[in-house]
């Protein structure tokens, strides 16, 4: 037999042409050369796909590898496994003959050079979100609106009723409303799509486009550049392809032309609806839509929503009640000036104070003609009646930013800070607290809306209405030009640059020149001059001359290739922000800049530190996250006493940071910045220490990493070789751990190890260390230890390949005796669990490794024979995905059963084919009768192939309450 399959091959070569028969057997040398040249260049490849794939992986959970990608990278394991058999042969002999030898080889480097040429395209990504027909939008009480919401869901019901206008004045509601409605479609699942897209006053094609694209997830083919005809082509055949869809268009203040913007007209036809919200029954006509009127608010629907808002301890105030009715009655039904008002009342208990809130209205009320008008004296009521100054400053600052800005209370506060809205303190931190305490105090007078920014960013928000009205304080003052979001592409007129002019806000325009005949002559009490997301490339050197008092330059955002030397002549500028200026390249000296307290260049390109940076000792705010920065000047830091915040590139090992250096900065608040070595961070946190300085934000890192911090306090080891995972630093502190490529490392947590007391973590993630046995290692951890984990609410565990069990009694490690000396604490606050690529991983919870450690208990009254029922609790998980686990069979052991009510997702994709069953949920009786049960809001999601491979022998029934949702494709 074993001289077979050799024969079988020459008989195979019998067929080959004599020339290439020759060719073959002469140059065999040279085909297998070429063979495993081929083969090492379809393994990088799959490696570096692999790498790249788990990054897109390590974002928010919801990714999932497209199914293109995971068919490649399956078929080529098959190919590369294939390929090593070939070699086997060939390199042992076992063929007779040169040229069937070659002629093998050659046909395998041919089917290599096909999987090669056919890999997935990197950066048209490699993972997916998934089928989603939307995310729900945050939203306040609805209190009355009954009818009008009905009438609304009853149209978008209806085949013949395509375009819907929903119309009335600003403040009645009209937002809220079909927000409540979007969020409803979500959950009734009749429309493929249900798209938002905000219009706001100053209507721009551009950007109706790329919000609808957005919303689309249209990333690879969306020309983000171009003509609008072109793009509107594009989006008319993706809405297309996108099937029955709902798009809402809200706030349009004027006619909007669908065919401009690439909208498919709706119709019975395609199912797909229009729906927009506007102030103008006018435009609701124009569009050709069912008109529908949002009335005020009835005076008992009022009341209620007044009630709701002001609090419970003046309900009960019979002396106050009088009066508030009349206060309600002069907020005219709308629920913005109710809500407002409500906001500005809470608190008051003195029924003078009452009386005179609403001889206040009706004064203002009775002043005014017009209704907008009105609206406006109620909303300006609320702002009168803050009465502190700096407050009201920081309030109409707000109005500086454009029409449903999102802005980000962090920025937003250090802009408060720059203007000196905030008194100087001792520390940053101090200031900061201020900022969010002024901020609550608009927030609950309901000037802002506090909101969850598109980023996942705490921000807040300007009602329309709240804005106009903020606006129409600033344009009785002179000290204010505001022309934030309006499309300009130059600078304002000569004539528009008032003497008395304190802030300018051009920011968000297409202003890509600064003419020197525009530029402003008598500016001699300018502050403030935000140009940020400007396309401007060049300022004229004349342009600072006539701004002596400029105190804040942000240029943030532009194509600013230099700045002039003019800049030097701002001598009392305190804030110059250039962040994201990706084409400058170099600055001009800064010596002469005394009263510069901030300087932000992070995402320039530049080299060198700016010259005269040495003479900015009051610096307070420095970020130099610059990739391009070649060094750090020796002795730079040191004269920096005054630096609370500083930042320089992570992934930069060219600026490493220098303990010795870093000493004298001992007011410094928040760090990112990268150590050469863990020798160096920990210098840098022992003197720290003996200076009894803590650092309130950080982003310390050791070699260079991929991972983006997401936390305050965040330690990244990236490459660390012979490093067993011991920091000086008091892990007590750290909420966000991130390790990769640190191979030496077989467990995060043992006896010894000093993120053993981490009990702050958040979040932490273990990528690609091939000497990970498990995460925990225990042997004798006492009872008066703080347990790790105890406050961990993420855990992605990624290539990790000898990794077998979350925890393990250490007897050695690899003995994996198991632990019963950890209490029930450990993982007990565990929100997310993702494990990508780990082949050993073989049962997720075994009830012998974590009976204790996750809560889990034996119950006595559901024993079946010898065996006890195992119950692992997990109160707080909500997500398990898993990705490229061969050897996982369950989730957790036969016996077992979850206790998690909170489970939301369980995603499994990639090779998890040995994964046959799902453990139950308990309750697992009732009544006495056993019963299937799943966890209410709980989803499954996987190819439809895996879960048709499932077996449910142990629970015949349990299929039936899971709710399964396959993956696209």
């Amino acid at each position: 037999m074993e001289y077979v399959e050799p024969i079988l091959g020459i008989a195979n070569c019998l067929g080959t042409p004599a020339c290439k028969y020759l060719q073959y057997h002469r140059k065999l040398n040279d085909y297998v050369r070429n063979f495993k040249r081929m083969r090492d260049e379809l393994n990088c490849k799959m490696e570096d796909i692999e790498l790249q794939l788990k990054a897109e992986l390590l974002r928010p959970l919801g990714k999932i590898p497209k199914k293109g990608v995971e068919i490649w990278l399956k078929a080529v394991k098959e190919m590369i496994r294939e390929a090593q058999v070939v070699e086997n042969k060939v390199s042992n002999g076992r063929y007779l003959c040169r040229a069937c030898n070659g002629k093998l080889v050659d046909e395998k480097t041919g089917e290599m050079k096909k999987f090669l040429d056919n890999a997935p395209n990197a950066s048209e990504g490699l993972a997916t979100d998934g089928p989603s027909a939307g995310l729900p939008l945050p939203t306040s009480e609805l209190v009355g609106e009954e009818a009008v919401r009905n009438e609304i869901w009853a149209c978008l019901m209806q085949e013949e009723v395509s375009k819907i206008g929903v119309w009335g004045m600003g403040g009645v509601g009209k937002t809220t409303i079909m927000k409540h409605i979007h969020n409803d479609l979500l959950k009734e699942q009749r429309f493929e799509r249900v798209i938002w897209v905000t219009i706001s006053k100053e209507f721009n094609v551009m950007k109706v486009q790329d919000d609808i694209a957005g919303a689309l997830k249209l990333k690879e083919d969306w020309p983000r550049e171009g003509d609008k005809l072109r793009r509107a082509a594009i989006l008319l055949e993706m809405l297309k392809n996108a099937g029955k869809h709902v798009l809402i268009l809200d706030d349009v203040w004027d006619k909007v032309s669908v065919v401009e913007v690439g909208i498919p007209e709706p119709s019975g036809g395609n199912g797909c609806k229009l729906v927009v919200t506007t102030r103008s029954e006018h435009v609701c006509k124009y569009m050709g839509c069912k008109v529908i009127k949002v009335k005020p608010l009835s005076e008992e629907e009022a009341l209620i929503l007044f009630l709701n808002k002001v609090g419970p301890n003046i309900v009960q105030s019979p002396t106050i009640m009088p009066t508030l009715k009349l206060v309600v009655k002069e907020c005219a039904g709308l629920p913005l000036t109710i809500i407002v008002v409500a906001g500005t009342m809470k608190g008051e208990y003195s029924p003078r104070i009452w009386k005179n809130a609403l001889k206040d209205l009706k004064d203002r009320i009775g002043k005014v003609e017009g209704v907008e008008a009105e609206v406006f004296e109620r909303l300006k009521f609320s702002f009168d009646h803050l009465k502190d100054e700096k407050v009201k400053d920081c309030f109409l600052y707000c109005a500086l930013y454009p029409e449903d800005y999102e802005i980000h209370k962090v920025e937003l506060i250090e802009c408060w800070i720059a203007e000196i809205f905030i008194d100087e303190m001792d520390t940053r931190q101090e200031m900061e607290d201020k900022g969010l305490s002024i901020l609550k105090r608009l927030e609950d007078n309901c000037l802002l809306e506090n909101i969850t920014t598109q980023f996942g960013l705490h921000g807040i928000k300007m009602h329309d209405a709240v804005r106009d009205m903020a606006l129409s304080i600033t344009r009785m003052n002179p000290r204010y030009m505001i022309q934030a979001g309006l499309q300009l592409e130059e600078l304002p007129e000569k004539e528009q640059w008032s003497p008395d002019i304190e802030k300018v806000s051009l920011m968000y325009n297409s202003i890509s020149e600064i003419s020197i005949d525009v530029l402003p002559t008598k500016c001699q009490l300018l502050t403030t001059l935000l140009l940020q997301h400007n396309p401007v490339k060049k300022i004229p050197y004349s342009f600072f001359i006539n701004m002596p008092c400029l105190s804040v330059l942000n240029l943030s955002s532009t194509k600013i290739e230099s700045l002039p030397n003019s800049i030097s002549e701002l001598k009392n500028l305190t804030t110059l922000l250039l962040c994201d200026c990706e084409e400058l390249r170099d600055l001009p000296c800064l010596s002469m800049l005394q009263e510069l307290k901030k300087l932000d260049l992070c995402g320039t390109k530049i080299e060198e530190v700016p010259e005269g940076m040495d003479m900015l000792i009051k610096l307070r705010y420095l970020d130099l996250g610059v990739f391009t920065l070649k060094e750090i000047p020796a002795g730079l830091l040191p004269k920096l006493v005054h630096l609370q915040h500083l930042g320089f590139h992570w992934n930069n090992k060219r600026t490493s940071l220098k303990a010795e250096e870093m000493e004298p900065l001992k007011k410094l608040e928040c760090l990112t910045g990268c150590f050469e070595d863990i020798s160096e961070f920990n210098k840098f946190i022992s003197s720290m220490q003996q200076s009894k300085k803590n650092l309130i934000k950080y982003s310390l890192h050791m070699s260079s990493s991929f991972m983006d911090a997401t936390r305050d306090k965040t330690v990244t080891i990236g490459g660390v070789q012979n490093w067993e995972g011991e920091l000086i630093m008091h892990p007590i502190e750290i909420q966000e751990l991130n390790i990769f490529h640190c191979d030496y490392l077989r467990s995060l947590v043992d006896d010894n190890s000093s993120f053993k007391n981490a009990i702050g973590l958040r979040l932490c993630r273990i990528y690609d260390c091939k000497g990970i046995e498990c995460v925990v290692s225990l042997s004798s951890f006492a009872s008066s230890f703080a347990y790790p984990f105890q406050s961990l609410e993420m855990l992605n565990l990624l290539a990790l390949p000898k990794l077998s069990a979350l925890i393990m009694k250490d007897a050695g490690i690899g003995s994996a005796t198991t632990s019963t000396f950890a209490p029930s604490t450990t993982f007990s606050h565990l929100k997310e669990i993702k494990i990508v690529d780990c082949s050993s991983m073989k049962t997720l919870l075994p009830h012998c490794q974590l009976v204790e450690i996750l809560g889990a208990e034996t119950s006595e009254v559901e024993e079946k024979g010898s065996d006890a029922l195992i119950k692992f609790h997990l109160p707080k998980l909500r997500e398990l995905s898993f990705w490229e686990l061969p050897n996982l069979k369950s989730i957790c052991s036969k016996s077992g059963v979850m206790v998690c009510d909170s489970l939301q997702l369980i995603q499994v994709a990639g090779d998890c084919y040995k994964l046959k069953r799902f453990p139950p949920f308990v309750p697992l009786v009732g009544n006495g009768q056993p019963f299937a049960y799943a966890p209410p809001s709980l989803t499954i999601r996987s190819w439809e192939e895996w879960w048709e491979w499932l077996e449910w022998d142990d629970h015949p029934n349990f299929k039936n309450v899971l709710r399964f949702n396959p993956f696209a494709g």
